[in-house]
């Protein structure tokens, strides 16, 4: 198939024809395709002594060289972009988090029973005993805690709770996410890109 040294062709086939290559990015014989290496030199690798490569476009878009109006820069041989990305802080759009708590509407409570024993007090030591009667009239105000004593509540003003101050619940943001890159790929169709490395060499206007 005849060509110009250095052009590229898209090629539906799968194999490349005779006196052209793929654009693969392989190396070449400066030796052997000099007429290929003035044309492309080193643009796209090679030690430009012994070897030189040629485009890589296997899984690549093209774009064409140059600068249009108010668009970027693109030298010939530049290699860019990814098909996968991972998002950075600074790509994230600014954005705050507010937790949301919930409130439960069951005010808080709490019980306390104050206990003594409906019988004749026998002890003097307040440790490990009930209060109850001073049946023997000498301040024995406390009766031993063994077997089953019969128990009465006292008066409910008889404790004084002050300065009851619960724990505040604190509300945590979890962390989502899985920091895994996505695909940065548009719509495509694969094909084969193949260039002419012996034919026509083309003249300089």
């Amino acid at each position: 198939m005849e060509g110009t040294i250095g052009e590229i062709r898209a090629f539906a086939g799968t194999f490349a024809p005779v006196n052209w290559q793929f654009c693969q990015g392989q190396p070449m014989s400066l030796q052997q395709y000099q007429a290929l290496f003035a044309i492309i030199g080193t643009i796209y690798g090679g030690d430009g002594v012994n070897t030189f490569n040629l485009p890589n476009i296997a899984s690549r878009v093209v774009v064409g060289a140059g600068q249009g109006t108010g668009l970027s820069a693109y030298p010939l041989g530049l290699v860019r972009g990814e098909e996968n990305h991972t998002l950075t802080y600074s790509e994230l759009p600014m954005h705050t988090h507010v937790p949301a708590p919930v409130y439960s509407t069951t005010a808080a409570s709490a019980k306390i029973s104050l206990n003594a024993i409906n019988a004749d007090g026998s002890e003097f030591n307040p440790v490990g005993h009930y209060f109850a009667k001073d049946g023997q009239g000498q301040d024995s105000l406390y009766a031993i805690t063994t077997g089953s004593p019969n128990l009465v509540s006292l008066n409910s003003n008889a404790a004084t709770i002050t300065n009851l101050s619960p724990p505040i619940p604190a509300v945590a943001i979890s962390v989502s996410g899985s920091s895994l890159p996505h695909s940065n790929i548009q719509p495509v169709l694969a094909l084969n890109y193949i260039i002419c490395v012996e034919g026509i060499f083309p003249s300089r206007n």
